[in-house]
């Protein structure tokens, strides 16, 4: 027999037991779709997150305190990190050559009020450097200075997010917000760069002195304590001299701290490429971790062929005694069988794949804190769903087919 006639007699089987054929396939259709989805909002994800690493380009280095005594990989945690940075140690690496910022930032969530106006948002201690080391501009008004720092000023930059919720279009510079009960003036809007990270939109930030953040925001009771510095962002002349202020920043810091040949160092130094290879990482495995769950919808869908196949065996055996008699060898009856499988997988994964791309298009329409969902399909993705689908479908329809082609003509003749 022809392989079109083989497609043809397939086609027919099928359609004549139509709603059998597509409860048949449900498993595949839920497992392809889900398949499709979950890559195509991790994928999105891992997009999202470099391009926002991307816009700072490769010339930035942080520093973040870690705690020598925790063990193991927990020193490294911000949980267990110790307070060992300092304003100082930030104006200390400022002197090294080939550094032309650095940014000590502190970080935390706060409510931010203008009138009857609230915003959730990131508040972000730090200096004049934090505009070029992060690479923000100006939308309005301007950035921290150093006068505004060594006064400890209640000055506050607002990102584009923030500003617009909290005055939507009137002008925010030299207006006044509530952080934490106090009274901060406006003195810049920065522009909005777009972007989110977790569902957290990047422009509902705002900015103040890290003086201000320190003493009159999140001030602690030990004065050593106070001082201390979440990070620090320090911005190179160049990709090329990494290594080399990589190794200073190390022994100026181990210097300051007064840190022994022996001693763990209190502080790690990672750069954009480690911080973007972590997240991605990380990202990558939680997507392959939701893909191998929906990948079970596929074992069962593939369960779900063999059976009724079976049972399409069963209830076929005249007709297979028949076409025997007549001349159809057992490699005939083999294909025949295993055309159906392949039908019933394909068509399936076909369809699971509209499903997916339809879903993955829902999912880039939701927005959350005002930034849109990424969901990006690739074509690697699509082919290995479908030839995954096609190969349970061959080998889920494998054992009937092989049943049914070692059917006695005359035994099958006699059945019902």
């Amino acid at each position: 027999m022809k392989l079109i006639q083989f497609f043809i007699i397939a086609v027919r089987s099928l359609l004549a037991n139509k709603l059998r054929s597509v409860l048949t396939m449900l498993g595949i259709i839920i497992g392809v779709g889900a398949v499709i989805t979950l890559t195509a909002a991790g994928a999105g994800a891992q997009a999202s997150v470099t391009s926002l690493f991307q816009e700072l380009g490769t010339n930035v280095v942080y520093v973040q305190p870690t705690n020598p005594e925790a063990p193991g990989m927990a020193r490294f945690s911000p949980v267990f990190a110790l307070p060992t940075l300092t304003l100082e140690d930030a104006a200390a690496l400022a002197a090294i050559p080939n550094v032309i910022g650095v940014a000590p930032t502190n970080e935390n969530f706060v409510e931010v009020t203008a009138g009857s106006e609230s915003v959730a948002a990131i508040i972000h201690g730090t200096t004049p450097a934090y505009q070029q080391a992060f690479g923000h501009s100006m939308a309005s008004g301007q950035f921290l200075t150093d006068n505004n720092v060594s006064s400890r000023a209640r000055v506050v930059v607002l990102g584009g997010k923030a500003a617009e919720e909290l005055f939507g279009p009137s002008e925010a510079v030299g207006q006044r917000v509530k952080i934490k009960g106090q009274r901060f003036t406006v003195t810049g809007v920065l522009e909005p760069k777009g972007g989110s990270f977790l569902g957290f939109s990047m422009d509902n930030i705002v900015v103040v002195p890290i003086t201000t953040y320190q003493a009159r925001l999140f001030a602690q009771r030990s004065a050593s304590v106070t001082e201390g510095i979440q990070s620090i962002a320090i911005q190179l002349t160049s990709a090329e001299v990494k290594d080399e202020v990589i190794d200073e920043i190390s022994a100026i810091l181990r210097q300051r701290h007064r840190l022994a040949e022996d001693d763990r160092d209190d502080f790690m130094i990672v750069t954009q490429e480690q911080v973007l290879g972590m997240i991605q990482q990380v990202t990558g495995v939680f997507t392959m971790f939701l893909s191998l769950i929906a990948g079970i919808s596929l074992l069962v869908g593939g369960i779900g062929i063999m059976n009724i196949m079976l049972v399409s065996v069963t209830e076929r055996t005249r007709e297979i005694g028949i076409r025997k008699a007549v001349g159809a060898k057992r490699r005939d009856v083999l294909l025949q069988f295993l055309f159906e499988a392949a039908m019933l997988s394909l068509s399936g994964g076909g369809i699971g794949i509209i499903g997916g791309w339809l879903l993955a298009t829902l999912i880039s329409r939701i927005e959350i804190g005002g930034q849109r969902l990424v969901a990006v399909i690739s074509p690697d993705t699509v082919v290995l769903a479908i030839s995954v689908s096609v190969f349970i479908g061959l080998v889920s329809g494998m054992y009937p087919a092989i049943r049914a082609s070692r059917l006695n003509p005359i035994d099958a003749l006699r059945y019902g």
